[in-house]
């Protein structure tokens, strides 16, 4: 049972069960009319280009497919940002989602689909352009639209666009050191404040890049929000380099286990990673290469932990906090730790 299904049944389980409902389903109502905004506009966008955006494929509004955008939605809740531009900022950070994912599946040579395309399914790099010209083209039709509205001002709309630029861009710069692999193995905590702050941390705050332009809110309201974000993402990339060990150090880049490995494990250790990474089927879906390093698994596991249960703690508002667990474990199912944290003794 995900973290949605427990909020759903939770009247029979929590005291605030019918409150926590309430605000499930406001959420879903509020990203659906956010996510349909985007396919809309990207369809209308395409209209005419010999591309054809087809209809939004199943499964494309269910808050378990949108995890994240559901946390950064209930981000906005948290600071009293009004209905309207919550959904407004909900669109707007899908653009945004579909320029990142369209540059990682360039940049790693693979394909995680955004938009529903008639374009070969083997065109793989041309469909991730498309997705990022799409999303870019949505992101400030939406804002010309809120302008058309007069729920913007020209310059207003000026600043989103170029906020939106500038929250993208540390991250971008961080994983453009390492197209060409690296030359030195990092210690664990450089790894988190020099690698993953910009990669995965500062990334989890780019929501708030448009809002804190043009919203009037206190940093007291906004800071902690954003710390929470930021420590969910330095969780889940940790939990990402618990499954990527061995294609990290095959293409030799930075890693947290790896480096845990390297600089706490001893030589013989290190020699025999990057034997089993180079032995490991490049296909292999279960990431078991870190079981075979149980230090640096109880490590990893143990942080990642921390930084999510901070993180999550801090992000949901008292009320709420019964799902904090259900939503670890469905982090873990998402994205392929489960074993991995239940080896290293960790409630899942």
């Amino acid at each position: 049972m995900n973290v949605f299904d427990l909020m759903r049944q939770s009247k029979s389980l929590f005291i605030h069960g019918a409150e926590a409902r309430d605000a499930l389903g406001l959420l879903e109502e509020e990203l659906s009319e956010a996510l349909s905004l985007y396919w809309a506009t990207a369809q209308a966008i395409l209209r005419g280009s010999g591309i054809t955006l087809l209809e939004k494929p199943e499964g494309f509004l269910k808050l378990e497919n949108n995890f994240f955008s559901a946390l950064f939605l209930y981000s906005y809740h948290r600071a009293g940002i009004p209905r309207g531009r919550r959904v407004l900022y909900a669109a707007l950070n899908h653009c945004l989602r579909g320029m990142v994912t369209g540059c990682d599946n360039i940049l790693d040579d693979e394909y995680k689909k955004t938009l529903e395309t008639d374009l070969p399914a083997g065109a793989r790099r041309f469909r991730s352009i498309i997705d990022i010209m799409a999303s870019d083209r949505a992101l400030f039709s939406i804002l010309m639209e809120a302008y058309a509205k007069n729920e913007l001002s020209s310059e207003q709309v000026l600043k989103a666009s170029t906020a939106s630029l500038h929250a993208l861009t540390g991250s971008g710069i961080q994983e453009s050191t390492e197209e060409q692999g690296i030359e030195s193995i990092l210690t664990p905590q450089d790894i988190l404040s020099k690698v993953h702050h910009y990669k995965t941390g500062l990334l989890f705050n780019c929501p708030w890049g448009i809002p804190a332009v043009l919203e009037n809110l206190s940093a007291d309201t906004v800071a902690p929000l954003q710390e929470a974000l930021y420590r969910i993402g330095i969780g889940c990339q940790i939990l990402d380099d618990m499954v990527d060990l061995g294609r990290d150090s095959r293409s030799m880049h930075h890693n947290y286990v790896a480096s845990v490995i390297y600089h706490s494990s001893g030589q013989d250790q290190w020699r025999q990673l990057q034997e089993k990474a180079e032995a490991e089927p490049g296909d292999q879906a279960k990431a078991t290469l870190l079981l075979d390093f149980p230090l640096a698994l109880a490590e990893s596991a143990r942080t990642a932990r921390s930084y999510l249960l901070d993180g999550l703690t801090a992000l949901f508002d008292e009320r709420h906090r019964f799902a904090i667990e259900p939503a670890l474990a469905f982090l873990y199912r998402r994205i392929g730790t489960e074993h991995l944290m239940a080896a290293a003794g960790l409630p899942i």
